[in-house]
């Protein structure tokens, strides 16, 4: 891994990111405002569940495709 390898938003893991989690809090921000945490496999499941129990969560995205959608 590079200083650039994206790594996993679950505290204490450095694990290579392979998921994008796209949120919002309603409170906070505009409903099209995105605010995005990063996924390992092993993680991915209990990011979405806890972003999803607030009702914060959007969207879970392959970080590969979400990179590919913001390139174009």
């Amino acid at each position: 891994m590079s200083d650039e390898t994206p790594i996993c938003s679950a505290k204490g893991c450095r694990a290579e990111a392979v998921w994008v989690l796209a949120w919002n809090n309603p409170k906070i921000h505009t409903p099209e405002r995105r605010k995005t945490w990063l996924a390992c496999e092993e993680h991915r499941e209990h990011l979405s569940q806890f972003l999803g129990v607030r009702g914060f969560l959007k969207d879970v995205v392959l970080l590969k495709e979400w990179e590919s959608a913001r390139e174009a």
